[in-house]
């Protein structure tokens, strides 16, 4: 899974992601990598999966990734060349959904690029340089698709797409409240990689007494939540001066410090939850004593093609799944003995995989 950070400058945006990628350093059973300045991969947490490894023996344990691109720079008329951003926002085209972190909070401290907080100037402002940046990508496919139009009935259809398109975009619309029932059109909406077609989630940032209840009293974030609602956006509280401290603990004083807070999970775990739910993703789970692991995988997604995540030998010649359910192995202790109990079952190519699943594929090519 990829996620592109954006927000505007002083918004706790770097913060966030440096907190977040550090935080994914501290797990020693995955490898940390920063690949450049701007994209860090950081494991999902699952307490699944050391229980299963203690349970296996297993010799490592490769949890599910994320990976974060952070848009440095982007500021309003980045489009006409202001500031940095625009030239990064090609790095975000890939992912598959977009964080935008939004300042919730009051500090005379920290210079405000607008002079006052106000999230839903900010949230427009960041949404007409992705727009514009979307305009840029249209332009081009439509000098292209122009050409051979005259010849072509799909190029056709094509053009005349682009060209509501480009009209919904430039009154300022985002790409995603384009309304087509067409699946050609949809498909061809898809291919274009467009930021604003993209699910968003938005991270408030707000102070850190404000954490405990959810920022319920904080106005700002009220207006986020309304916002995001209209757009059926995901929104999560979070204050990254408190996730920057997070990453600098180990697991155990972790836990004590959000305890402290009144908190259950840090803004990572509440990130991927968001993250998961708005992408409609899932994690099953394979468990041996060479390695515990988490795949992830689309809901509804098939046991073949759920197999060919591991490797496409396993979707080409599946023959079978066993499985068993992530609580009923645990309670049983083996899986021998959740077998005894007839609590590990023999599923075929129509069984959908469910969140938490113990899977032994078989296959044979």
């Amino acid at each position: 899974m990829k996620l592109g950070i954006v927000g505007l400058p002083n918004v706790g945006k770097s913060t966030l992601f440096n907190s977040l990628t550090k935080a994914g350093a501290e797990s020693a059973n995955y490898p940390f990598c920063t690949i450049d300045p701007n994209i860090g991969i950081v494991p999902v947490p699952d307490v699944r999966l050391k229980v299963l490894s203690d349970l296996y023996n297993s010799e490592k344990i490769l949890p599910a990734a994320i990976e974060f691109v952070d848009i440095a720079g982007l500021v309003k008329g980045a489009s006409k060349g202001e500031g940095l951003g625009n030239q990064f926002l090609s790095n975000i085209r890939e992912v598959d959904a977009i964080v935008h972190v939004v300042r919730c909070f009051e500090d005379g401290n920290i210079i405000h690029v607008d002079g006052s907080v106000d999230p839903l100037r900010d949230i427009e402002t960041i949404n007409l340089e992705l727009i514009f940046s979307d305009l840029e990508i249209l332009e081009r496919r439509n000098s292209k698709v122009v050409k051979g139009a005259k010849n072509d009935k799909l190029l056709a259809k094509e053009a005349e797409l682009l060209t509501r398109l480009k009209a919904h975009l430039e009154d300022g619309k985002l790409a995603k409240g384009f309304v087509t029932e067409d699946e050609e059109e949809l498909e061809m909406l898809s291919s274009y990689n467009l930021l604003t077609y993209k699910p968003v989630i938005y991270a408030a940032n707000v102070k850190d007494d404000e954490l405990a209840d959810d920022a319920k009293d904080n106005q700002f974030v009220g207006q986020v939540r309304e916002f995001a609602k209209n757009e059926n956006s995901e929104v999560f509280v979070i204050c990254a001066q408190i996730e920057q401290e997070i990453a600098e603990l180990d697991d155990d004083e972790k836990k004590m410090f959000l305890e402290e807070l009144g908190l259950t999970e840090s803004g990572l775990e509440k990130l991927i939850r968001a993250s998961y739910h708005i992408l409609g993703l899932i994690s099953y789970l394979t468990a041996g004593p060479k390695e515990t692991r988490a795949w992830t995988i689309t809901k509804g997604m098939k046991a073949p093609q759920a197999a060919g995540k591991i490797h496409t030998d396993f979707e080409r010649g599946f023959i079978r799944a066993e499985i068993v359910s992530y609580d009923n192995l645990v309670g049983c202790g083996s899986f021998n003995s959740a077998k005894e109990k007839g609590l590990v079952r023999s599923e075929g190519k129509e069984y959908v995989v469910q969140d938490g699943d113990v899977v032994l594929f078989r296959f044979n090519v």
